[in-house]
């Protein structure tokens, strides 16, 4: 028994380590890295605790080398779909009636982990499976996931401190912050270790229990993701892997009457297919579910003229070339007036021939491979309407020989409703539209028209005027907007990440909105000494 309320630790973000070659933590994760490469990894799902091998396989192979084979993922069928919905609907009254103390104390001790004794085992996984340099690596599966897990305890607590006034003499008050009525959904995406960590983990600390798909292509790390929760403490049931496609898994879990909500980051296309199926059979589920969604961004820097030139080339260099641009915050558009063009361009073209490209263990290496031969084909495509219909500044090769490696590319298009200015590419190539010195307000109109996305964007301007215009006409064109920065970085507890309009519901991953969302609240009113007299005063005698 214990009787206390508890304080959870204060959090604070997670240093990141600046592995330096020669550094004893960059000699840690090389050695790290020569193991995971030199090891063929068998994933199985993981159902009700117990690892399901089906001997359906599919092969994880590097993206910088993808004849190098890293895993083999046994995938889920029908029948491992029904046992993972019957263990999580096992293990959600046991999970739910833990104190929440026991609950966070998972994640917690998680987070301690991982930022000791297993960070070198996940950044390891995470750069081979979906190449990562150590430096992407270490601020998204070390450090973001640490801050997720601290903080989101932090909201939590925040939360059930939520309650009703105290000042209704004769009654007592209380709001219990229950967990859904069925599982959640988490489909998660290859692109962030921490974001596929955190889509089942959040559900899961509110009181809910988990069937989480990862993508195939992050299966690496996902599956010591899974081994890390594993040996927090988290109880048999309350997060099941199932791995495969979504026609064989979300497909059967979508019709499930138990559904009780879907937590997705992923393409814009495949969560409109995911609310439609929910919306359509929406009859069938014991509770309306809820739906939350991380989708698709074209996202843009819009320099003002009065904008310094030199940390606008570097903005454009790291916001749309670091991991590849396969980030749904990534720098895909660019706005330019006339008048710093050409020292922009100069700038930019001259940082990209600095950027060296290749095996992201070579600490040398900037960029590295996409994530696939899908992805490499869809890119190939948009290199080759960009020479035909743009002019290109510097770039537009690819290779897919050894790796699937598409160039850094830089575009100047005449229209602002190019193709190149409106579609997601989720690749290394950023497009450029010129304004006139003084169009300024029209090229706010441009960016917020232009694409169905609102997801991050940036202004860069030494002219406060023209910052508040920019804020004032792009409100909502952007769910996290950055003043002279780059798109891309978001730190959890300081700039809780989301979009709207095609890039989702905006619930803010990293924030109390986001756990709100898996939690359904019960008024309790107590009266304390109820009445015996039917009759109210206002009857007359």
């Amino acid at each position: 028994m214990y009787a206390g309320i508890s304080r959870s630790p204060v959090p604070l973000n997670e240093p990141v380590r600046a592995y330096v070659p020669g550094s004893a933590e960059q000699l840690r994760v090389a050695a790290e890295l020569d193991r995971q490469a030199a090891t063929i990894v068998e994933i199985p799902n993981v159902i009700g605790g117990v690892d399901v091998y089906t001997g359906v396989i599919r092969e994880v192979t590097m993206p910088c080398a993808h004849g190098h084979v890293l895993a083999r993922v046994h995938l889920a069928g029908p029948r491992e779909v029904e046992r993972a919905v019957t263990a999580a609907e096992s293990a959600r009254e046991s999970w739910a009636g833990l104190p929440w103390e026991q609950r966070a104390a998972v994640l917690l001790r998680a987070s301690e982990l991982l930022a000791g004794p297993w960070r070198d085992r996940i950044n390891a996984a995470t750069m081979l499976g979906q190449s990562k340099t150590v430096h992407q690596a270490e601020i998204d599966a070390a450090c973001e996931l640490i801050d997720f897990w601290r903080f989101n305890i932090h909201y939590y607590r925040q939360i059930l401190q939520e309650q009703p006034p105290v000042d209704a003499p004769g009654t007592w008050n209380r709001t219990d912050h229950r967990p859904l009525d069925g599982f959640v959904f988490a489909i998660s995406p290859f692109n962030f270790t921490s974001i596929a960590a955190n889509l089942p983990t959040a559900p899961a600390l509110v009181g809910n229990t988990v069937l989480w798909k990862p993508a195939l292509t992050s299966a690496l790390a996902c599956h010591h993701l899974q081994r890390l929760l594993a040996a927090a403490g988290l109880p048999e049931g309350v997060i099941n892997v199932v791995h495969g496609e979504g026609a064989d898994v979300g497909t059967p879990l979508l019709a499930r009457p138990e559904l009780a909500g879907v937590h997705f980051t992923g393409s814009t296309a495949v969560f409109q297919h995911i609310w439609r199926t929910v919306g359509e059979g929406v009859a069938r589920y014991r509770a309306y579910p809820r739906i939350v969604g991380e989708t698709g961004g074209k996202d843009f820097i819009l320099a003002h003229p009065s904008a310094d030139a030199a940390s606008l080339a570097v903005a454009i260099v790291r916001g749309a070339f670091e991991y590849q641009g396969q980030k749904c915050s990534a720098a895909s558009r660019l706005y330019m007036p006339d008048n710093l063009w050409p020292e922009v361009r100069d700038r930019v073209v001259a940082i990209m021939a600095e950027l060296r490209q290749g095996d992201v263990r070579d600490p040398r290496n900037f960029v590295g491979a996409v994530i696939d031969q899908r992805a490499f084909e869809k890119h190939t495509t948009y290199l080759q309407l960009a020479r035909e219909t743009g002019r290109v500044h510097a770039g537009g090769g690819a290779d897919g020989r050894v790796g699937w490696f598409i160039e850094p590319t830089l575009v100047e298009v005449q229209e602002p409703q190019h193709r190149l200015m409106q579609e997601e590419i989720f690749g290394p190539i950023v497009t450029a539209w010129v304004y006139p010195e003084a169009g300024f307000t029209e090229a706010i109109q441009q960016v917020d028209r232009t694409g169905p996305y609102a997801l991050t964007g940036a202004v860069f301007s030494r002219d406060r005027v023209a910052v508040q215009q920019a804020l004032d006409g792009l409100r909502h064109a952007a769910g996290n907007f950055y003043i002279n920065d780059k798109p891309t970085g978001a730190v959890v507890g300081q700039q809780p990440f989301g979009g709207s309009r095609a890039s989702g519901t905006n619930d803010k991953a990293g924030a109390p909105g986001n756990l709100l969302r898996w939690i359904s609240p019960r008024s309790i009113k107590e009266t304390l000494v109820p009445p015996t007299e039917w009759r109210y005063p206002f009857l007359a005698p």
